[in-house]
C-alpha cells in the first residue's frame, strides 16, 4: 500500500495526497506532520514496531470538504485519492487515482460568505515583448483573456482581480515569479499544452499569438487538474484595459471601493453602499461593474436610462426585488450541472429559479418604455428543463442522489413497480408481525432487519416457551432474545431487498438523465443568468439612488467642463448620517483645471477629493451620483495620492511609494484625465517638499492639462494663482471660537489664512504644557518671520520658462536660492525682553533671529536653536 501511495505522491509533490482508506482519508510522512499542525490533527504512526514508523493523521470521508478548504484558504493545493474499485471486488490491491487537484485558483465550493465573490484563476505568459494574461472563474465559467504591455500593468490586473493563483510557464522570469510571490499568489508551473478539441471552440475569437498562447496554457492546467467535465466553460472574451475608467490598485485601495484600508472588510467601501442586490450573482456583477466603469458615453447612457425608469417606478422596482429573492445563483448551479456535482436539492433551486422568468418578464413588459427590451430578450424560461424537473423531482429529495428519494412517483413505470413491490411487501411484514403476535400470543414479537442477517423474527428469552415446535428456524442467538426465520419470511426478504436496490440504482440512472438533459442547455442557462443579473444591479443602483437621494448626472459630448453642485460622499454621509454630512460644490470650468486647496488637517480635505472621485465612478458605471446636480465629462483614467501608506513589501518608504504614484499619474495622464494629489512633498525636508509640489502642479498645468485637485500646507503655493492661470485657490472653512477650532467643512474661494495644526493637535489630546510650549514658539516664529526674505516660491511667468524635455520628465522651475544665511557670533543675549543693563546684547540676538532662513529649517532645527540660546543665556547668568 505505501508503494501505492508513494507512486502517487511522486506526481503531486507540492501538495497535499489525501489517500482513501476506507470511512477515511489518510495522510502520511511530511503530509502528515504538516497536515496534523494546519488542521489540529492528532498525530499517530504506522508500523508502530519499525525503527522508522510511519507518521500518519487522517479525516473522515464524511467531513473532507472542510479539511480541503482550510488547506486551500491557506494557500495549499490539494490531491483527493479515491478507491477506484470496490474493495469487496478487488483483487490484491484496490486501485487508487487522483480524481481532482484541488487549488487556491480552482475552489468552485463557495461559502455563504463568499457568494457574491468571484474566485479566479489566472494566467501569464510572454511572446515577443508582451504579456499574455487570461483568468477564468471556473465556479461560474467566465474567461476572459488580453494583452498587456508591461510588469506593471499586470500586477494591476492581478491585484484587481484579488486572484490567489496564477499560472504561468518557461517564459516567465524568476523576477516576475518573485514579485507575484512577495504579494502572496501561489505560482502554478504548467508549460506543456494538450489541445482537447471539446474545448478548441473556447478560444476561436482569438487571434494573437500571446492569448491563443496563455489561453492554452490556462485551459490545460484547468483540464489536469479538474479531470472531469467542462462544458460550462463560456468562450473566451476579449478585453482592453483602455475600453474601461482605469484605476491602478493604488487609486482602488485609496478610494475604498470594495475593501476598507482599516479593517481589510466590504463595510465601509462604496460597494458596501451599493450592494442592494438580491441574488448572488448580481453581487459579482455589481464588484465587475465597479472594478471596471464604462467610458462609452452611449454604454453608459444606456445604464443610466434603465435606471432612471425604475427610479420612477417604485411598485414594478419593488416587484422586480421580491421575484429576483427567489432566484438562485444560476451560474454556479450550472457549473455544478458540468461538473456532475448537482444534486436533487441543486436541480429544485433551478426550477424555482426559471419559474420566477415569466414573472419577471411581466414586470418588465409593465414598465412605461423599451428601454429593458435588450434585456427583455435574453430572459429565456427554459421551459423544456422546468418541466423535466418539475416532473422528474420530488419537491424535497435527499441530499445523496445514489441512496433514493430523489424521483417523483409516476415519472418512471418500472421505478413505480419496484416501489410497489417494496411497499407491499413491507405492508406484508406488518401484517405477518401482527399475525404472529395473535397465533404465539407473545405480544413483543417483532420483525426487524439489518444489513447481515436480513429480515428476522425476534422473541425475548422469557417468551420462547410459548412457540410452538417447529414453527420458526433459529437464525441468531443473542443475550436477551432469538432471532428466527421462517420459508416465506426469507422469499419475501429476497423481494423487497431486490426490489430496493434496483430501485436505488434505477433512481440513480434517471437523475443522470436528467442531469444530463440540463447539461445540454447550460449555454441558455447562462445567458440568461447575465440578464437577471444585470437586472438586479440596475435595480440595486435604482434603490440607492432613491434611497440616499442621488441624481441623472449630465455627461458632455464635448469640453471639460465639471460642474457638481451639493455634492456628498456617498459613503461617509450614510455613517454620519444625511443631518450631519456637509454637501461641498465642486466648480471647475472649462478653463481651470487645478483647484489647490487649503485649510487645516482634519477639515474634510481628502473627504472632499474622494466624493469626487466616487462621484465619476459611480456616474460612469451608470448610476445616479450623490449631488444636487452634476455636469462633467467622461473621464479616460483616475490617479490618486491620497493618505500616507508605506509599502513594506517592496521595501519602499512613504514618501518614495508618494513619488511613485504622482510619476505614474504625470507619466499616464491625459487631458481627460482626473487627478488627486493630496499633501504631495510632505514626506521631504521643507523646501524639496515645496520645490516638488510646485513643479508637479506647474508640469499637470502647463503639460498635462487634467482635471486635478491638489491639496497642500504649504500656503506659500497659494500665489501660483497669480500666474497659473488654469489654477484656482480654494480652502476649507475653519473659525476659533474661544479659542477652540470648529470646522465648518465648507469650501470656499480663495486660500485658508493658516494650517490651525497646534488646534488639531489639542484635539488629538496633547498634553497642555506641550501645547502652551508650542504655541510660544509659533508666535515667536510668526513675529520675526521676514515674509519678504524668506523663501517665497518661484511665482512670475519669467521664472517659469520651461524647457521642452521628455513628456515624463518634471518640469523644475528656475532654482530658489534655499542656502540659510550665515550664522551671528555667539554673544550671549535675553531671548525675552530688553534687557536694561546690556542694550547691545538684545540687538545682536535680534539680528540673529532676523537673519535665520526659517523656511529652510524644520521645528526641530527652529526648538534646537532656541534650547541653544537658552543655554548661553544661562551660561551668562552664571558668570555675573
Amino acid at each position: 500500500m505505501m508503494v501505492q501511495y508513494q507512486k502517487i505522491k511522486d506526481q503531486y509533490p507540492d501538495a497535499f495526497l489525501f489517500y482513501r482508506l476506507g470511512d477515511f482519508y489518510e495522510m502520511f510522512n511530511d503530509d502528515a506532520i504538516k497536515g496534523a499542525q494546519l488542521l489540529e490533527l492528532t498525530l499517530t504512526t504506522r508500523n508502530h514496531s519499525s525503527k522508522n514508523p510511519i507518521p500518519m493523521c487522517g479525516v473522515p470521508h464524511h467531513a473532507v470538504q472542510n479539511y480541503i478548504d482550510i488547506l486551500v484558504d491557506k494557500g495549499y493545493k490539494v490531491a483527493i485519492c479515491e478507491q477506484m474499485e470496490d474493495p469487496k471486488l478487488a483483487k490484491g490491491m484496490v486501485k487508487r487515482e487522483v480524481i481532482q487537484l484541488v487549488t487556491p485558483g480552482t475552489q468552485t465550493d463557495a461559502g455563504a460568505g463568499n457568494a457574491k465573490q468571484n474566485n479566479y484563476l489566472t494566467a501569464l505568459t510572454r511572446v515577443d515583448q508582451q504579456f499574455g494574461f487570461a483568468y477564468a472563474d471556473l465556479s461560474t465559467g467566465e474567461l476572459k483573456v488580453a494583452t498587456l504591455s508591461n510588469f506593471d500593468s499586470v500586477l494591476n490586473e492581478v491585484m484587481s482581480l484579488q486572484t490567489k493563483e496564477t499560472v504561468v510557464d518557461k517564459s516567465i522570469t524568476t523576477d516576475v515569479i518573485e514579485r507575484l510571490q512577495k504579494i502572496g499568489i501561489l505560482i502554478s508551473h504548467q508549460d506543456e499544452v494538450v489541445t482537447k478539441s471539446e474545448l478548441s471552440y473556447l478560444t476561436q475569437d482569438v487571434e494573437l499569438p500571446e492569448q491563443t498562447a496563455v489561453l492554452n496554457h490556462l485551459l490545460t492546467y484547468i483540464v489536469t487538474t479538474q479531470k472531469r467535465s467542462l462544458a460550462h466553460l463560456q468562450r473566451a472574451i476579449v478585453y482592453e484595459p483602455a475600453f474601461f475608467l482605469k484605476m491602478d490598485h493604488y487609486s482602488q485601495r485609496n478610494l475604498e471601493l470594495a475593501q476598507n484600508m482599516r479593517t481589510g472588510k466590504k463595510s465601509g467601501t462604496l460597494l458596501w453602499l451599493l450592494d442592494e442586490t438580491k441574488t448572488a450573482m448580481g453581487g459579482r456583477l455589481l464588484k465587475q461593474w465597479l472594478d471596471r466603469p464604462l467610458v462609452n458615453r452611449t454604454d453608459i447612457l444606456n445604464r443610466q436610462n434603465k435606471v432612471a425608469v425604475l427610479v420612477d417606478q417604485y411598485f414594478e422596482r419593488n416587484s422586480l426585488q421580491e421575484e429576483l429573492t427567489q432566484v438562485y445563483d444560476l451560474e454556479r448551479l450550472a457549473g455544478r450541472v458540468a461538473f456532475g456535482s448537482v444534486n436533487g436539492r441543486d436541480l429544485i433551486q433551478l426550477k424555482t429559479s426559471l419559474q420566477q422568468i415569466p414573472k419577471l418578464q411581466h414586470i418588465i413588459n409593465e414598465l412605461p418604455n423599451d428601454t429593458f427590451d435588450d434585456i427583455l430578450k435574453r430572459l429565456d424560461p427554459i421551459d423544456d428543463v422546468t418541466d423535466v424537473i418539475e416532473r422528474a423531482i420530488v419537491d424535497e429529495p435527499s441530499v445523496s442522489v445514489t441512496d433514493g428519494g430523489v424521483i417523483k412517483d409516476g415519472y418512471d413505470q418500472k421505478l413505480d413497480e419496484y416501489r410497489l413491490a417494496m411497499h407491499n411487501g413491507k405492508q406484508w411484514l406488518a401484517e405477518l408481525e401482527a399475525s404472529e403476535r395473535q397465533i404465539t400470543g407473545i405480544n413483543n414479537l417483532k420483525i426487524g432487519f439489518n444489513r447481515v442477517f436480513g429480515y428476522y423474527i425476534d422473541v425475548t428469552k422469557t417468551n420462547l416457551g410459548k412457540l410452538p415446535e417447529g414453527r420458526y428456524e433459529r437464525k441468531q442467538t443473542l443475550a436477551n432474545s432469538e432471532r428466527f426465520t421462517t420459508p416465506e419470511l426469507k422469499e419475501k426478504e429476497r423481494l423487497i431487498l431486490e426490489a430496493e436496490e434496483q430501485s436505488t440504482d434505477l433512481e440513480y440512472k434517471l437523475f443522470v438523465k436528467v442531469r444530463e438533459l440540463v447539461k445540454k442547455n447550460i449555454q441558455r442557462i447562462q445567458k440568461l443568468a447575465h440578464a437577471v443579473s444585470e437586472l438586479d444591479v440596475l435595480q440595486s443602483f435604482a434603490d440607492v439612488s432613491e434611497k440616499y437621494r442621488f441624481v441623472a448626472p449630465t455627461l458632455t459630448k464635448k469640453g471639460h467642463t465639471l460642474d457638481i453642485v451639493e455634492g456628498r460622499h456617498p459613503v461617509v454621509e450614510k455613517v454620519l448620517g444625511r443631518q450631519t454630512y456637509v454637501p461641498n460644490d465642486v466648480k471647475m470650468p472649462e478653463d481651470t483645471s487645478i483647484l489647490l486647496i487649503t485649510g487645516p488637517n482634519m477639515s474634510g480635505k481628502s473627504t472632499y477629493m474622494r466624493q469626487l472621485a466616487l462621484t465619476v465612478i459611480l456616474a460612469q458605471m451608470g448610476c445616479f451620483v450623490p449631488a444636487k446636480s452634476a455636469t462633467m465629462p467622461i473621464f479616460d483614467q483616475i490617479f490618486t495620492r491620497i493618505g500616507a501608506a508605506d509599502d513594506l513589501i517592496s521595501g519602499e518608504s512613504t514618501f518614495m511609494v508618494e513619488m511613485k504614484e504622482a510619476n505614474e499619474a504625470l507619466e499616464h495622464a491625459t487631458a481627460n484625465s482626473l487627478i488627486l494629489f493630496d499633501e504631495i512633498g510632505r514626506g521631504t525636508a521643507t523646501y524639496d517638499g515645496m520645490a516638488l509640489a510646485q513643479a508637479i502642479i506647474e508640469f499637470v498645468h502647463d503639460k498635462v492639462h487634467a482635471k486635478t485637485l491638489f491639496s497642500t500646507h504649504y500656503h506659500e503655493l497659494t500665489v501660483l494663482e497669480d500666474s497659473l492661470a488654469g489654477l484656482k485657490n480654494v480652502h476649507v472653512g475653519a473659525v476659533e471660537q474661544n479659542g477652540e477650532l470648529v470646522f465648518l467643512h465648507q469650501m470656499q474661494s480663495g486660500p485658508a489664512d493658516k494650517s490651525y495644526g497646534i488646534h488639531v493637535a489639542k484635539l488629538a489630546g496633547l498634553p497642555d504644557s506641550l501645547l502652551k510650549r508650542a504655541d510660544t514658539i509659533l508666535s515667536q516664529l510668526e513675529t520675526t518671520q521676514d515674509q519678504k526674505n524668506t523663501g517665497q516660491v518661484v511665482a512670475t511667468n519669467q521664472s517659469r520658462d520651461l524647457p521642452e524635455p521628455d513628456e515624463t520628465e518634471l518640469v523644475q522651475s528656475e532654482p530658489v536660492d534655499l542656502t540659510p544665511p550665515e550664522q551671528a557670533d555667539d554673544t550671549q543675549l535675553s531671548l525675552f525682553g530688553e534687557p536694561e543693563k546690556e542694550p547691545s546684547q538684545a540687538d545682536q540676538l535680534a539680528s540673529q533671529v532676523k537673519a535665520l532662513n526659517l523656511m529652510g529649517m524644520t521645528p526641530m532645527d527652529v526648538m534646537n536653536q532656541v534650547y541653544k540660546w537658552q543655554q548661553q543665556l544661562n551660561q551668562t547668568k552664571k558668570k555675573r
